[in-house]
């Protein structure tokens, strides 16, 4: 039978969200009811909130979760009712060209749940990112839920399921970040940050962490930066070359989004050196760059989309790096809070006085 939960919708674009009474239908084939425990609130979220995404009001929002898979629909195999799971956005195929060339990261045909939850009167909600989970339950892709470690703190847990994920991936699966290298990470909120970890993790010698906020800098060194640059008082560009013997450095993550941001990553990398751009634009902006320099410089310019990650390959594993203490996911969650919050921890985000607000229920 369908179930009656609490849940946070957003009505309108830039209306404030609120708290509401959602249907949750049974799960059919190749779908699974899961009863979150924890639930990220993610700056998508907001793009979702503000119209920026699309205009498929009213949102259910929330998507950076953890939960109990509560039941399955027919042919689910690969979880069971019980079993703890990380909410992921893009449910892999199997069947499309990318997985079938054994590059799963990039498959083209991600999917949802068919069944859509709705409002009591009937009104069907567009979920965030196909997932909803700002809600005491929701209905995914059964191939949504990736099974991780039941001992690890949902809080904690559910942080992989976007942000985290996306700039731990940046740096370990897109920008191939290893042994010695230099890395600068622009911007230090908390995809930058995890860059940051990830960089760490991959054995970076020298993380540059450039932002124009003092306070995102600090954490960028509790997270693993070994100089930090405030861009608002100098020159990025020249201060990374500076902190790299002069040459730029061998992999620049770029974690903002914006043109001019994404300049000083172009030219603040080594020859030969990375560029990836992990944080999100919007559709009016563009970017110029002489052709001349993009040849010149050689290199790679790549975009990181959720970090190029494969779940069920890189939860488990970061779950357990997290487990045995050397990767301190903890230190992401500035707060928990409850779902009649979150128009509060947008308003906390946009000041940027929070790493993560993270919904308990």
């Amino acid at each position: 039978m369908p179930q009656e939960v609490r849940g946070v919708i957003a009505p309108g674009r830039d209306e404030p969200v609120r708290v509401e009474t959602i249907v949750i239908p049974d799960p059919g084939p190749g779908e699974a009811v899961v009863k979150v425990q924890a639930c990220g609130v993610c700056h998508t979220d907001l793009h979702y909130k503000q119209g920026g995404i699309n205009d498929e009001f009213p949102f259910l929002l929330g998507h950076e979760a953890a939960g109990v898979v509560e039941s399955v629909g027919e042919g689910v195999t690969d979880v069971a009712p019980g079993d703890f799971v990380v909410l992921n956005w893009r449910a892999v195929c199997g069947q499309c060209r990318a997985c079938l060339r054994g590059r799963p990261w990039y498959c083209f045909a991600t999917h949802n749940a068919v069944q859509r939850m709705s409002l009591v009167d009937g009104t069907e909600l567009s979920a965030a990112l196909g997932i909803g989970a700002f809600a005491e339950k929701t209905l995914v892709a059964a191939g949504q839920c990736t099974k991780v470690d039941a001992s690890v703190a949902p809080a904690v847990a559910g942080l992989l399921g976007c942000g985290v994920m996306a700039g731990i991936g940046a740096a370990i699966n897109t920008g191939n970040v290893g042994r010695g290298d230099s890395v600068a990470v622009i911007g230090c909120g908390g995809v930058g940050d995890a860059a940051i970890a990830g960089s760490r993790l991959a054995g970076a010698a020298r993380i540059i962490a450039v932002d124009v906020d003092d306070r995102k800098l600090e954490k960028a060194r509790a997270m693993g930066a070994t100089h930090t640059v405030n861009s608002r008082s100098v020159d990025a560009v020249e201060a990374i070359r500076e902190l790299t013997g002069g040459f730029g450095a061998d992999v620049v993550i770029e974690a903002v989004g914006r043109p001019e941001t994404y300049e000083q990553a172009f030219y603040a990398r080594d020859l030969a050196g990375t560029v990836v751009l992990v944080g999100v634009p919007t559709p009016e902006m563009k970017l110029e760059l002489p052709l001349l320099d993009v040849f010149g410089r050689g290199g790679a310019l790549k975009s990181s989309w959720y970090g190029d990650c494969l779940p069920s390959r890189d939860f488990p594993m970061l779950i357990d790096l997290h487990l045995q203490g050397r990767l301190d996911l903890g230190a992401f969650v500035t707060e928990t809070i409850a779902l009649d919050e979150v128009e509060k921890a947008f308003e906390r985000m946009h000041a940027g006085d929070v790493l993560r607000s993270v919904v308990v229920l």
